[in-house]
């Protein structure tokens, strides 16, 4: 789509604004609206300006002045404003230089997909992720220098058996038990359905959607594999339409990996395969029917998994869903059909194009463009220097004694220790200049001074349980 493409689409829709909108760092998408009287096709050219400075882990505030340059072809009508307006991405530039900005994720997406094509290995990436999240009814959160707390709420949750409503009070999601039921268990079909209908208007292609094995209204929405530039952009319109449809229907959503203690949290699976001229590279005679590129890509994952999930669990939150002898994999291990290792090979399909790795690690507080192009840059790796992925482990790992579980590789237990195994092993990202330096250590350091070292100075408010009464 051109730039004149831009304006009758707008103009097809009766928009009279345009909304602009751009990733940071973390995945947080920001924005800023414009008359559409005041753009024309040198906007697209010369972008908009705007303070790189308030933007988290960008610019200092003597050099803040950025661009943001739209892109054409990226507009969607947005379902969340009264009157029409159109939505455009954007990519961030030096004003000065005229460069793309690397710590853009946009930007580390588009240079990760330059760089495989450059490698020759192959020209395509397909993601497919498999974003999970909580539906409440209420929430509420205080930290201050007296006190803590949290507390949400769900009508279908299992701990409300007991409170007073009108009607029956039976048919609650219990603990572990919200996999597929069928309503009245089920309470957010209806809910679903229009969160797919507003995705399936911005063009993302919807496969299906239920409830997830959580209470309290744990469900999961999935999109068809698509490759990964698309798959990115589709990633921030996933979490914006979920979060709008939820807020007008009286609920909210939260993608937090663990906010239900003692019940499953929140993943992001993530499908990942490498294609060449239409033709899957995945596909061969190889352990669970993987071809050798396909063998060493997942070797190149196993290698690089610890500092991987730095990026694909990026907050304190996401190793309380990552603990050893739960549900979520922490064992860095390959198997094919085993939802207990890191590395999955689904089994569902004979067909070549269905082979894939899956990734089952991350959860959807990732920045997509940053983890997705960092699965990739791992296979990459894998591919070139042949890295061995090590035997299969087809066995139910949750079963391992301690002495076995040793023996193998493991996810970080904490978000200390992933940004420690990202600054020891950042080279496969740098790779191609796809990850800038300066990008991984400005995650690094907002991450240790924004997030961790807040965390550590307050008294969690189970430490009053504990040692009140020391």
């Amino acid at each position: 789509m051109t730039p004149k493409d831009f304006f009758a689409f707008a103009e097809k829709h009766g928009a009279k604004m345009v909304d602009l909108k751009f990733t940071d760092i973390f995945g947080t998408w920001q924005h800023c609206s414009y008359p559409i009287s005041t753009w024309d096709e040198g906007t697209f050219e010369d972008g908009v300006g705007f303070d790189g400075s308030s933007i988290r882990g960008w610019q200092t505030i003597d050099s803040s002045d950025m661009l943001a340059v739209p892109d054409p072809a990226s507009v969607k009508l947005d379902p969340f404003f009264k009157s029409p307006t159109v939505s455009v991405l954007a990519d961030i530039v030096d004003p000065i230089t005229k460069e793309d900005y690397n710590k853009d994720p946009r930007n580390v997406a588009k240079k990760g997909l330059a760089y495989l094509q450059q490698t020759g290995i192959a020209d395509s990436c397909f993601i497919g992720p498999e974003p999970e999240f909580f539906i409440f009814d209420d929430v509420r959160y205080l930290s201050n220098q007296r006190g803590a707390m949290y507390e949400i709420d769900s009508s279908e949750a299992a701990w409300n058996t007991g409170r007073s409503e009108e009607g029956n009070l039976g048919h609650k999601v219990g603990y572990k038990g919200g996999y597929f039921p069928v309503a009245p268990t089920d309470t957010y079909g209806d809910l679903r359905a229009e969160m797919v209908d507003e995705l399936q208007k911005v063009g993302i292609v919807v496969e299906a959607h239920h409830h997830e094995v959580a209470t309290a209204g744990q469900c999961e929405i999935d999109m068809e594999f698509s490759p990964l530039l698309q798959m990115a952009d589709q990633f921030m319109w996933y979490k914006y339409i979920i979060k709008n449809v939820a807020k007008r229907n009286g609920k909210t959503v939260t993608f937090m990996p663990k906010p239900v203690f003692d019940d499953n949290g929140s993943g992001m699976h993530t499908h990942i395969s490498l294609w060449k001229d239409g033709n899957t590279l995945m596909a061969g005679d190889g352990y669970a029917g993987l071809s050798e590129l396909a063998l060493h890509a997942i070797g190149g994952i196993l290698k690089h998994g610890r500092a991987l999930i730095a990026l694909s669990n990026p907050t304190a939150n996401s190793f309380h869903r990552l603990v050893p002898g739960f549900e979520a994999p922490v064992t860095l291990a390959m198997s094919q059909r085993n939802r207990s290792a890191s590395c999955r090979i689904p089994m569902y399909s004979g067909s070549p194009k269905a082979k894939r790795v899956e990734f089952r690690c991350p959860d959807p507080t990732a920045n997509g463009y940053l983890s997705f192009t960092a699965l990739m840059m791992a296979m990459i790796d894998g591919v070139q220097n042949k890295i061995d992925p090590g035997e299969p482990l087809d066995r139910d790992i949750y079963d391992m004694t301690p002495e076995e579980l040793a023996e193998t590789n493991v996810a970080p237990k904490s978000l200390d220790e992933a940004l420690i195994a990202l600054e020891e092993d950042s080279a496969f990202l740098t790779a191609g200049d796809v990850f800038s330096e300066d990008l991984i250590k400005a995650f690094i350091k907002f991450k240790r001074t924004e997030e961790l070292d807040p965390i550590r100075l307050r008294p969690h408010p189970y430490e009053f349980d504990l040692y009140y009464n020391a």
